[in-house]
């Protein structure tokens, strides 16, 4: 259960902590050098890879990432880079890994630093399954596998979905408090009856998923587009009432238009999937 951990930063070092309490013992590597308590501490980054088959790189950036691991001997080495990049940067990062003799995987962590160990925590895998499989106990003890495939880009791009819905509900939370704010209501008051009905509303990503999956979006729609554009006037005259600025809303707004306009609005709101990733309307 040998491994080397490149990086530790806030996340690198909550990995290396889930490590030890693992009784895994790992051999670590960082630019300002640290000594975390049980672990290995290795003078340079290529002390640190040639100490193990198993290295985990946990870096700010994907530049990082070159500049660390530069001139540093990688044939024979399982590399699995849990650094932030895009797909396509994981796609070229395996493509770099593979010419230089090493197994790739990459991963996209979904949780902040004190999750890290904990039952909540999980990590998008994707790449060689082969290496996955090969150290499932090590990469298990920070949090849950859950691997993609094979294809190096889609833990990245499952992890960017993820938290794209998570900032689109974060834009519809801070829109909602600032509502409030004129009349005085109290936020911790209102903060159940919003997660709960934002918890409820979340649901509706299952049938959103099922039109796409069918490519039909007008069968057994309770709320049409061109219903739900009709309201938008009471959304933000509200907005302008309450001396709220809109512009958490109405990039929404005006897709729900543009696609009223296309299509006639007998659409489910799913069909916006279709309009952001520029597909045309059936029919059209």
């Amino acid at each position: 259960m040998a491994v080397t951990l490149l990086g530790l930063g806030a996340m690198g070092s909550a990995i290396v902590r889930a490590w030890l309490a693992a009784g895994i013992t790992p051999t670590v590597w960082n630019r300002t050098p640290k000594s975390p308590a049980g672990a290995v501490v290795a003078d340079t980054a290529a002390a640190a890879v040639a100490a193990n088959q198993l290295v985990v790189v946990c870096l700010l950036d994907d530049d990082s990432v070159t500049e660390v691991l530069d001139g540093v001997e990688l044939a024979g080495k399982d590399l699995v880079n849990l650094t932030t990049s895009t797909p396509e940067q994981a796609r070229a990062r395996a493509q770099w890994a593979t010419d230089r003799g090493a197994r790739f995987v990459d991963g996209g962590i979904m949780a902040v630093p004190p999750m890290i160990g904990a039952t909540g925590a999980f990590i998008f895998y994707s790449g060689s399954q082969a290496l996955v499989e090969e150290h499932t106990t090590v990469l298990a003890a920070p949090a849950r596998i859950h691997y993609v495939g094979e294809d190096a880009g889609h833990a990245a791009l499952y992890d960017i979905a993820l938290l794209s819905g998570m900032y689109g509900m974060f834009a519809g939370i801070t829109h909602a408090f600032a509502l409030l704010r004129a009349d005085g209501i109290d936020p911790v008051a209102f903060a159940p009856l919003l997660v709960d009905w934002v918890t409820t509303t979340t649901a509706s990503a299952y049938g959103v998923a099922q039109r796409l999956h069918t490519g039909n979006h007008t069968t057994d729609v309770t709320s049409n587009l061109a219903m739900q554009v009709a309201g938008i006037p009471t959304f933000l005259g509200t907005a302008k009432a309450q001396g709220v600025d809109p512009r958490l809303l109405t990039p929404f707004f005006d897709l729900m238009a543009r696609r009223v306009e296309a299509a006639g609005g007998n659409e489910d709101i799913a069909a916006l999937v279709d309009l952001l990733a520029g597909h045309a309307p059936v029919g059209v």
